[in-house]
């Protein structure tokens, strides 16, 4: 049996705690490694580690920094295709996804590398007699990320990435369920030149959790998980005097209006409802078609197009989507799919009795579909998390525009039209925080900003971007005099630039 190990201080940390987590291989269902969950003393010994580097790599000129950043990159492509095959055979995803997850995380990296410039301050000369301002950019300290499963390598590097690059140092606690891939990202890095205790990962279950959220040495956290969680790490962390961003669940809805592209909404929908079997909060489960005919003719479409769906095993290239990540959650899946019937949707492909041949004990699920869904059904309240479309309907623009809006979630949604007009009016006035409009899955690029609205986010700050370098550092603003000749008289009131 292999046992993972923490890393920390740029080599493997054996626990001492006893305690394991299963990491499954979803294609079979069989337990392929232990992950060794962490005590409070070890997630401590990480911190007082990256602590004690964050000081040298802080004062490192911020050039040399971003020369590691590139030098990380390279690494990484160089060993794309072997990360990629390990995160399929943990998390289940087939291997195009995988690489997908990768080089997603990458382009942020990308836009680490430019992090010289994107550090620079501002500078207002002669703001008064003799008196010029400038600000500064300054990293916190110590920072840590709390990732979730379905995207072992692209969440740690949105979090990691710009966080190292502007002089932190960082505490990675990924998901136990395939944490790999978070080790080998750690080892490249020091592989690319960052010193020992720059980024380590610790892993654990909510103790360790708990542990991150009041360690008076970490100064921020960031956070990947189901909305619940979500809020309790933001409170709890916040009252420990951290900054936190807390990115929670999703149910991310595609408008179709009449003058769609229906052979173009189909494939989109089928990709983005299925693809990575549904296990991606910017997944798009439910379709709000608008009007009868339309919803009747994108209803025939997915049954049709669900029929050609392969699902197989995650190296299987002819694969749509693989297994979901454990036993435990497609049992989940199949159990709303139950709450669904019972609730009166109409379901209209069950993908629940889907089995793979010989490879029966894998954590399969086919494809669902289901039709005349409510906005007050559970299914339609909750994240199913897996490979289920509903369809909603809607008799107009407004009632369409209302569903996304007065959802609890708001993550992301999709406008699918050829008309100008109703895709800006809808772009403005959806009240979700990332908005397609023929894109079916809206996660914005690198050097943009990535975050929802509701209980899909809390706190104040996106992930990566500009939004990121401003989580991940704090503002210094200096007033500056150089006065010559004689020395002025004192003065008792507050200075103003007369």
């Amino acid at each position: 049996m292999r046992d993972i190990a923490h890393f920390v201080n740029g080599q493997a940390l054996v626990g001492t705690s006893g305690r394991f987590g299963d990491v499954f291989n979803p294609n079979t269902g069989e337990v392929q490694a232990r992950v060794q969950l962490a005590t409070d003393a070890e997630l401590d010994a990480a911190v007082q580690a990256a602590a004690a580097a964050q000081i040298g790599w802080a004062q490192t000129n911020p050039q040399r920094r971003a020369r590691v950043m590139f030098e990380f990159k390279r690494l990484i492509e160089r060993d794309m295709n072997s990360l990629a095959e390990i995160l399929s055979s943990e998390h289940g995803k087939v291997i195009a996804d995988s690489k997908g997850d990768i080089q997603r995380g990458l382009e942020v990296i990308e836009f680490a590398c430019g992090i010289p410039h994107i550090l620079k301050g501002e500078y207002t000369e002669g703001a008064g007699p003799g008196i010029d301002v400038y600000s500064m950019r300054q990293p916190l300290g110590v920072c840590a990320g709390i990732t979730p499963f379905n995207f072992p390598a692209m969440i740690p590097m949105w979090m990691f990435g710009i966080s190292i690059a502007v002089g932190n140092t960082f505490i990675l606690k990924p998901s136990e369920k395939d944490p790999t891939v978070p080790v080998k990202l750690a080892e490249l890095m020091m592989e690319a030149g960052a010193p020992a205790g720059v980024l380590n990962v610790v892993h654990g279950d909510k103790s360790a959790v708990d542990a991150i959220l009041t360690h008076p040495l970490i100064r921020a956290v960031s956070f990947v998980g189901s909305s619940d969680i979500a809020h309790y790490v933001y409170q709890t962390g916040t009252a420990h005097g951290k900054r936190v961003q807390a990115m929670g669940g999703a149910k991310n809805h595609g408008i179709v209006l009449p003058d769609a592209d229906l052979d173009q909404v189909v494939k989109d929908l089928s990709g983005a409802a299925f693809g990575s079997a549904g296990e991606r909060c910017m997944a798009l489960p439910v379709v709000v078609p608008v009007g009868k005919a339309t919803a009747d003719e994108l209803r025939e479409r997915m049954v049709a197009e669900i029929e050609t769906l392969q699902v197989g095993i995650s190296s299987d290239p002819a694969a749509h989507y693989g297994p979901v990540v454990s036993a435990a959650h497609r049992d989940k899946i199949a159990d709303y799919i139950r709450i669904g019937v019972e609730e009166g949707a109409e379901l209209v492909v069950d993908g629940r009795d889907f089995s793979l041949q010989g490879f029966e004990k894998g954590f399969f699920i086919g494809p669902s579909l289901f039709d005349g869904v409510k906005k007050g059904m559970k299914t339609y309240q909750e994240e199913i998390f897996g490979p289920v479309l509903q369809i909603v309907r809607a008799e107009s623009f407004e009632e369409a525009l209302s569903l996304p809006s007065e959802h609890q979630y708001g993550n992301g949604v999709a406008i699918f039209t050829r008309n100008g007009r109703a895709a800006r009016e809808f772009a403005s006035r959806v009240n979700v925080g990332m908005v397609g409009i023929n894109v079916p899955i809206p996660v914005p690029v690198a050097y943009h900003t990535f975050g929802g609205w509701k209980r899909s986010a809390f706190g104040d700050t996106n992930q990566h971007g500009v939004e990121g370098v401003k989580f991940y550092t704090k503002v210094k603003t200096i007033t500056a005099r150089w006065p010559e000749g004689e020395v002025e008289d004192s003065a008792f009131v507050i200075p103003t630039m007369k």
